[in-house]
Order: structure tokens, then C-alpha cells, then sequence
């Protein structure tokens, strides 16, 4: 299963498409390439199930992203997912050089940028989630959650790599000669750090955020909080039509066509992955959540049009290339082997 998931994921035309500059998804379209993600591979989630797995993947990113310790980290973020992920398919070599393209792909694209732009992108993934305040019990037993469901910062611990330690003010004359000092006391116990996490392919990250959460053992629930229940912005969104998500929508039409996954072949008959205690529980869960609040997944039918036909098929046409596969290879080598007609 982890190996179809993460193939589908890294799959070298796929990458390619999210490579290209672009608007941000919407949340949305983001769900809609999520289910697409999350099955595929012979496992099944119920609606239930598969909303508290979104839940609980979009809190703890944006958990990761605002706890960043400078704008620049959300790098290293990312690289401490990839690294995890590399360990999963250890045994796999096809797909591990998949994973380690990716990794050269990200260096270079985003090594050379500068700290303001690492900033823009840092603010505007935060004002994808801002109004997003679900409870997970993990970081609400870590205290790192307030019971409305928004995140604590921290007032103790390592500064930004680069800074210093507050406590310390320097005034400067107007030749830039510094002429005075005072101290000041600070709430928090700042540390300054040992070293930079690591920015090459491999190396030591030192940030923790983006590694494994379940380190220990524990139950993960998922609750929305009364705030978010009560967000009309938020129950409008899956209303109110989004002006960019029609075009956001064609974007995936072309990037998986009209396809759905294909069916396991030979004896696998799948299993279903429920992330409740119990099926009734699972149930409940679907029946008792806010209809606003959840999630729709969203068709894509786009071989029907006699206009799209051309356009498909110039796409699949450059799709169909052969690519050296390990004889180990199983199914789920890549995106084009889990979609129909391909």
C-alpha cells in the first residue's frame, strides 16, 4: 500500500505539473488530488474516516509551518517528510530514486531563493488554513493546542538560526557607531542553537517539526472546535462557488483526466481503513458532522467534451513514455498504471 501511495505521489509527470508556477490550490482541489492520493492503492476509506485523515494531515501541517523557527525552516520541513517517506520504501530502489529526484528537484528550485520570498510563501500557506481550527488530541495532551483549536507558540527554546538571544538593545549614532547598550529581561528561556539543519540531499534536518508524531504510542482523535462550527466563512466556502476553482478544476481534468483508479487485479480484494474504534463510531461521526463542514469529493468527467478529446489526447500522447521500470516492479508503478484507458 505505502509503496502504491508513494509511487502515485512522486510519479515523474505528476511532479512535473506541480512544479510549474501556479496559483495555490483551493481547498477544493486540494482535497480532490488528496482522495485521489490517499486510494491509490487497494485501500478503502469511508467518508467518515477519510475527513478526519484530512483533518488531521492539513492541522498538523499547518502546525509545522507557523511553529517554523524562521521562514526558510518550511524547507526543512519538507525535507524531514521526504526523509521519513525514504524509509518506508527502503527496499524499493525504483521508487526511491523517484523520492530522491524530488529531492534534487526542491533544492534546486528553492535553495536559491531569498528569505523574503521564503516569507511570502510561509504567509500564504497560513492564510490557507487560517481559518481552520480543528482539536487533535495529540497536540491537545502536548499542550501545543488551545481547546479552541488554535496552536500555542512558544515563548522558550531555540531562536532562529542566524539571531541572538533577546535581551539586548544596542542604539546607534547616525554613523552607525553604537554608543549605547541595555538589558532587558525576556518571559522566555531562549537558547541559542548549535548548528543549521542540514540543506543537502542528506544530512542531519536538527528541526523536529515534519518528523513522526506517533513516536509514542496514542490514540488521534479529530473534533472541530465551536469556533470553527460556527465560521459562516467557512460553511460559505463549499457554497459559494470560488471563482479560481474553475480553473483550478480543469487544471486537474488535464493532470488526471476523466479516470478513475483501476481495480486491484488478481486475489487482492482491498481492505477498508477505518480510523475510528468502531464501525458505529465511524458512523456516527459521519452522521453527527456539520454538512457545511464536510467534504465533497469532486468528479472529474472531461473525456465527454468533443473540444477536450484533442486536447486529452495530445496529453496522454505525451504522457506514453516509456521509462525504465525495476523488475521488481509491482502494480502501482506509477500514475499512468492507476488510471483506466491509459
Amino acid at each position: 500500500v505505502m509503496n502504491d501511495i508513494i509511487s502515485t505521489m512522486f510519479n515523474k509527470k505528476f511532479l512535473e505539473e506541480l512544479f510549474k508556477p501556479q496559483d495555490l490550490y483551493s481547498k477544493k482541489a486540494l482535497r480532490t488530488v488528496y482522495d485521489r492520493l490517499a486510494h491509490a492503492s487497494i485501500m478503502r476509506l469511508n467518508q467518515a474516516s477519510m475527513d478526519k485523515l484530512y483533518d488531521l494531515m492539513t492541522m498538523a501541517f499547518k502546525y509545522q509551518v507557523l511553529l517554523c523557527p524562521r521562514p526558510r525552516d518550511i524547507l526543512l520541513v519538507t525535507f524531514n517528510h521526504l526523509d521519513a517517506i525514504k524509509d518506508f520504501i527502503s527496499d524499493s530502489p525504483g521508487i526511491l530514486n523517484q523520492v530522491d529526484e524530488t529531492f534534487r528537484q526542491l533544492i534546486e528550485t528553492y535553495n536559491c531563493l531569498s528569505d523574503g520570498e521564503f516569507q511570502l510563501i510561509r504567509q500564504t500557506l497560513l492564510i490557507f488554513f487560517q481559518d481552520m481550527h480543528i482539536r487533535v488530541s495529540i497536540f491537545l495532551k502536548d499542550k501545543v493546542q488551545n481547546s479552541n483549536g488554535r496552536f500555542v507558540l512558544p515563548i522558550s527554546g531555540p531562536v532562529p538560526w542566524g539571531t541572538e538571544v533577546p535581551g539586548l538593545i544596542r542604539i546607534f549614532n547616525q554613523k552607525g557607531v553604537e554608543v549605547k547598550r541595555a538589558e532587558f529581561t525576556t518571559a522566555g528561556n531562549y537558547v541559542t542553537p548549535q548548528r543549521e539543519g542540514s540543506f543537502e540531499l542528506y544530512g542531519d534536518r536538527v528541526l523536529k517539526l515534519g518528523t513522526n508524531m506517533y513516536s509514542v504510542t496514542r490514540p488521534v482523535e479529530t473534533q472541530m472546535s465551536g469556533s470553527s462550527k460556527n465560521l459562516a466563512s467557512q460553511a460559505k466556502e463549499n457554497i459559494v462557488p470560488n471563482p479560481l476553482a474553475k480553473e483550478e478544476l480543469k487544471f486537474l481534468a488535464r493532470l488526471l483526466g476523466g479516470l478513475d483508479i483501476q481495480n486491484p487485479s488478481g486475489g487482492e480484494t482491498g481492505f477498508r481503513l477505518n480510523l475510528f474504534t468502531t464501525d458505529e463510531e465511524e458512523e456516527h461521526a459521519a452522521q453527527t458532522r456539520p454538512e457545511e463542514l464536510s467534504y465533497k469529493v469532486v468528479n472529474i468527467e472531461a473525456t465527454q467534451e468533443p473540444g477536450r478529446r484533442a486536447e486529452l489526447s495530445r496529453i496522454l500522447g505525451e504522457l506514453e513514455v516509456a521509462e525504465p521500470r525495476p523488475s521488481s516492479a509491482d502494480k502501482g508503478e506509477d500514475l499512468l498504471a492507476l488510471m483506466d484507458g491509459l
